[in-house]
């Protein structure tokens, strides 16, 4: 069983973040949940990389001094799996938000699916989406894009080493990526619709690996609050 001197010292938590649930809210739960089995003031927990609410999968979480570490572990490559639905975009690129416009698909061939991957290997230029966390003018994305109001987004470069289509059933396309930190697998997906002469958005995403850390070794929220009862 480990102590509030264990946490304070810095240990690295995998957790597999659940549906809905913000990764600031995980952090914040967890710390809570810290302080409260040790009776403590105060602790450092971080996260190493944001996971959207509506993705799962690892969060990598620093505790008390391991926080000094989190710009090293959010520079890691990154492995996720999901899936897009072709034919259809939303302003958020996800499910956050509602289709709002759909496109022919009856040109489009698992055999063209597959080769338009090879355009998003290697370095690519890439825009965040305009519902994400990112900072302009003091203010987030995605309070500019829910107000209505337009604003300039720059173009990041990323890299992608792999894009592995994994499976096709009608118009959902399950996918495997492995990426640089920064890569958004949102815009991956409004961009591989346009690629397609269509559109497309994500409709699910898990975060399987951060560097050598595997959500297969992650454990559930719950499971962590347990764990520190015993």
């Amino acid at each position: 069983m480990k102590t509030a001197e264990d946490y304070q010292s810095g240990q690295i938590l995998l957790i597999d973040k659940p549906l809905n649930w913000t990764s600031f809210q995980v952090v914040n739960k967890l710390r809570w949940e810290i302080k409260q089995a040790f009776k403590i003031k105060k602790i450092k927990v971080g996260h190493a990389g944001t996971l959207d609410p509506l993705a799962t999968g690892l969060l990598l979480l620093c505790t008390g001094k391991m926080t000094k570490q989190i710009d090293s572990f959010q520079a890691q490559i990154k492995e996720y799996t999901g899936t897009f639905v072709l034919g259809s975009t939303t302003p958020s690129f996800d499910l956050e938000t509602e289709i709002d416009e759909t496109y022919p698909t009856e040109h489009i061939t698992k055999d063209l699916i597959k080769d338009t991957t090879h355009q998003f290997i290697g370095e690519i230029k890439q825009y965040p989406p305009v519902f994400s966390a990112i900072k302009k003018d003091g203010k987030r994305l995605y309070e500019f894009a829910r107000a209505g109001q337009d604003v300039e987004i720059k173009p990041r470069i990323v890299r992608i080493t792999t894009f592995e289509i994994t499976k096709i059933q009608g118009l959902k396309i399950d996918f495997k990526v492995v990426c640089s930190k920064g890569t958004y697998i949102r815009s991956l997906a409004n961009d591989f619709g346009k690629a397609l002469q269509s559109g497309a958005h994500l409709s699910s995403l898990r975060r399987t690996k951060i560097g050598n850390f595997n959500v297969n070794d992650a454990i559930s929220i719950e499971s962590f609050i347990t764990s520190l009862k015993v």
